[in-house]
């Protein structure tokens, strides 16, 4: 079964198909569009798995499937944000599904407190937390990027790096990019919010005192 191919806002085709009751998504580049960062579907194994944190790993559905890689990275909890990707252990580990699709109008903001939720929950309980999709590169980077950007109030622009870092392959896609640098311009409008509303209560006490 083969989806109708999406043409992204980056003039890429991304075409989803079954195969193995798994979903694969291949993004082919325009033969025009230079740049960027498109794949083409890669059948081999990807195990490598970024550390984000000790308590926090990026990869894909080839990783979040061999239990030999869970294992060795102590893997307690894992969410899954892929599209048609069943969850391999389910005794083995605790589990919260998300389905997103990897598409650029695809809002991933919407999916941010049940998403930085579970990987809190994951974290206040000592354990190590897999964050996957199909291939580890846009979705799930996009919600890790969006969790640092959150927990430990940094920019996007540092939380992608720290990302890249950990796993070099990544690259949310360009709806998703664009969706985080708006996530942070509401993150800095409601910090200047807070500083005013605390020098507007400031004020008061400052005449009261005189």
């Amino acid at each position: 079964m083969v989806a109708p191919g999406v043409t992204t806002l980056t003039g890429k085709k991304i075409i989803e198909t079954w195969k193995d009751a798994r979903i694969h998504v291949v993004e082919e580049v325009e033969p025009s569009g230079g740049g960027g960062c498109g794949y083409v579907q890669d059948l081999s194994l990807d195990l490598k798995v970024g550390v984000i944190k000790p308590w926090l790993l990026l990869g894909s559905q080839d990783a979040a499937h061999d239990l030999d890689t869970l294992k060795r990275l102590k893997v307690t909890h894992i969410l899954n944000v892929a599209y048609g990707v069943e969850n391999a252990f389910l005794n083995d580990f605790i589990y919260k599904n998300i389905s997103i699709l990897d598409l650029p109008e695809t809002n991933i903001l919407s999916y941010f407190p049940e998403c930085f939720e579970f990987i809190e929950e994951a974290k206040m309980k000592d354990g190590v937390v897999l964050v996957h999709c199909n291939a580890g590169v846009s979705r799930a980077a996009a919600i890790i990027i969006g969790f640092l950007m959150n927990s430990e109030e940094i920019s996007f622009t540092s939380a992608f790096s720290l990302v890249k870092n950990a796993r070099p392959s990544i690259c949310p896609n360009a709806g998703f990019l664009e969706q985080l640098r708006t996530y942070q311009g509401g993150k800095e409008s409601n910090k200047c919010d807070k500083l005013q509303e605390l020098e507007e209560a400031t004020v008061p006490e400052l005449h009261s005192s005189q």
